[in-house]
């Protein structure tokens, strides 16, 4: 390699460094992301290895952000583990057992019937301890117990109620069924997936991690976790997560009170540039895109972190993020 072709490698972005010049058509789209005030990074994922990534505003992809609710898949990737392992039964299981000494001395005799299902997909009927609830919830002594005996406002398994509360709960389970915290089995049990790291995540007074918030993890390691997903839950060498729970956790249990769009066990399921996408979303514009393979084409991720203290969803953000993704896909 003579001294000119060293010079136009060093000055390719890295971007275009990606294999194969990392699809030149997702230079321009990644350029006009800049406008976009709020986003902090992006990385994009396909068949196999990583074809971009581009950091913002003096943040790179490996800069970790607080990626707030797109946790909530996370702690779903938890708990099918969890079942695989024989910690849990199912998402048929009854909570109250696990949690029995947390319950209110004279609990709902609703309480009985909450499946760890029903907390995965926002359907345990329970008040919703997010939007206005959420700081009355997270200044409580006790999480847990706050999360339990708040009223019911309809039966389980009725209709979305979008709950931070709910995914904490699972947190609680997933610590009381191994005896072991959540950071800890998502450290052991991720552990395999190469690029996945948590490098900080909140807790309750009681010392159990926030299901479902305030974890703070890079775009290249949100982009690792939806890279996981889409590749049927291997990674490394090893089947990390099963591939049938990643299939019945993309199953539509109910419909997002945001957008009317079906959600799973911690993801929501819609549809973009005419092929499937399952996401998570967090506060502020933190997204994990998975598109399925298709007959034509590959798997696909994409992570995208932005301003966590920023509203994306009555703003248009959320939608401006969405309308990326899609023209990501479409050029890759």
């Amino acid at each position: 390699m003579n001294r000119r072709t060293l010079l136009l490698t060093a000055s390719l972005s890295p971007l275009l460094a990606a294999p194969a010049l990392a699809q030149a058509g997702l230079v321009p789209i990644l350029d006009d992301a800049a406008r976009l005030e709020n986003l902090r990074a992006v990385a994009v994922w396909r068949g196999g290895e990583e074809i971009a990534a581009r950091g913002y505003g003096g943040f790179t992809p490996d800069r970790p952000t607080n990626i707030k609710s797109a946790s909530k898949s996370i702690v779903s990737a938890l708990a099918g583990i969890a079942i695989d392992r024989g910690e849990l039964q199912g998402p048929d299981q009854p909570i109250a057992p696990i949690l029995q000494g947390d319950l209110p001395a004279d609990p709902d005799p609703r309480l009985a019937a909450v499946t760890l299902g029903n907390l995965l997909s926002m359907q345990a009927g329970l008040e919703r301890q997010s939007g206005a609830n959420y700081g009355a919830w997270v200044s409580s002594r006790n999480w847990v117990r706050a999360a339990l005996a708040a009223p019911f406002t309809q039966d389980p398994g009725g209709r979305m109620q979008y709950s931070t509360a709910s995914t904490h709960l699972v947190s609680a389970i997933l610590t009381r069924v191994t005896g072991r915290s959540t950071l800890d089995l998502a450290r052991d049990w991720l552990g395999d997936v190469p690029g996945f790291a948590i490098a900080g995540w909140e807790r309750d007074p009681q010392g159990i991690y926030l299901g479902g918030n305030q974890m703070a993890m890079s775009t290249r390691s949100l982009l690792a976790f939806g890279a996981l997903y889409a590749d049927g839950g291997r990674a490394g060498g090893q089947q990390v997560v099963p591939e049938s729970w990643i299939a019945e956790s993309w199953q539509p249990r109910t419909a997002s009170i945001f957008s009317g769009q079906g959600y799973g066990y911690g993801w929501f399921l819609g549809e973009a540039s005419g092929r499937p996408v399952r996401y998570g979303w967090g506060y502020g514009g933190q997204m994990i895109y998975v598109f399925p393979a298709t007959e034509r084409q590959p798997a696909m991720a994409i992570a995208m972190t932005s301003d966590p203290d920023q509203p994306s969803a009555r703003t248009g953000y959320r939608n401006d993020l969405h309308m990326l993704a899609d023209r990501i896909v479409q050029a890759a």
